[in-house]
């Protein structure tokens, strides 16, 4: 990169404040949901903006790419990963998918840009100098499909960008959508099968965290529903080899819908700020650039809509 481009790139990282933490004893939760993180990109955006350093992110599928790119401080790459990237020709599709790549192309999705666009200014190209000089931590997870464990990593197990971007598509290898990722010689498969079931409430529990912002990816009022005969049965002959990961992907609506319950509950008592977006036009899969970009342009208004609320519940917990 010339030194005119990094310098650039460093105005920009400037203007966002320093890194230092300024809202301590708070987990900041992203939840997946694919594309639909189109949504709440702008919510990272948001933060970012305003310069809202939290100690502890955790994310789990697709909300462990919002992790990452808050950590590294990147508005571009925030947005651009959830609605420009689709404009790419190897992002995926139909044609991917029956080459054996992926509905998402996810070798080169999570791993192959980042090798691609390393030291360059474009907006996919990743931080990883501002990533690990963030003194906040990262807690994402996968479900290994051999064990029927879930794995746990943060960025004491990371050390370059590539392995930052593996352990993401690691946590982001949807069932039946994406191939699983091998690391290290154990195969994984989306975390959102694991043990957290999609949002890592747990996970920042266990760490001592009793304060809470969660951004989630569907409207306040979502529960999921057990999934029709026919898609089990789907599920079964797909992972046949894998019982696990068909039996976890059938049993998860209960225990996510507990998350919820659970979260309404906090956010009663004034322990979370829970972000919903107030509708959810586009699905997990969705491919449109324009209808990702506008549900980008919802999100991101929305976003600047509740950030006083936001502020506002942040300066309560200050006091308390």
């Amino acid at each position: 990169m010339a030194e005119e481009d990094r310098e650039k790139l460093a105005e920009k990282r400037r203007a966002l404040g320093d890194m230092g933490i300024n809202q301590p004893d708070i987990a900041l939760i992203f939840e997946g949901g694919g594309m639909r993180c189109a949504a709440t990109a702008g919510f990272v955006v948001t933060l970012l903006e305003n310069n809202l350093n939290f100690p502890m992110v955790y994310g789990i599928s697709a909300g462990s790419s919002h992790a990452i790119n808050y950590l590294s401080r990147d508005t571009d790459r925030a947005r651009a990963s959830f609605v420009d990237l689709v404009l790419d020709p190897q992002f995926g599709g139909w044609k991917s998918m029956l080459s054996g790549k992926g509905y998402f192309n996810a070798a080169y999705l999570y791993e192959g840009i980042i090798e691609e666009l390393e030291g360059s200014d474009a907006d996919m190209a990743f931080a990883a100098k501002t990533f690990f000089e963030n003194p906040a931590d990262l807690h994402i997870e996968a479900f290994d499909w051999e064990s029927g464990e879930t794995v746990a990593w943060t960025k004491r197990d990371m050390h370059t960008a590539l392995e930052i971007g593996r352990y993401v598509r690691a946590s982001s290898s949807m069932p039946g959508f994406m191939p699983p990722a091998t690391i290290d010689g154990h195969t994984y498969m989306d975390g959102g099968i694991g043990e957290s079931w999609g949002i890592l409430l747990d996970a920042a529990k266990a760490d001592g965290f009793t304060k809470f912002v969660v951004v989630r990816t569907q409207e306040h009022d979502y529960r999921k529903h057990p999934l029709p005969a026919y898609q089990r049965a789907l599920f079964r002959l797909m992972f046949r080899k894998h019982p696990s990961v068909a039996q976890r992907s059938i049993d998860r609506w209960r225990p996510y819908n507990a998350i919820l319950d659970e979260l309404d509950e906090l956010e009663a008592q004034g322990s979370a700020f829970v972000y919903c977006p107030d509708k959810m036009p586009i699905g997990n899969r969705e491919t449109d650039y324009g209808k990702l970009k506008a549900a980008y342009d919802d999100g991101y208004a929305q976003s600047q809509r509740e950030l006083p609320r936001l502020l506002s519940w942040l300066e309560k917990q200050k006091r308390s």
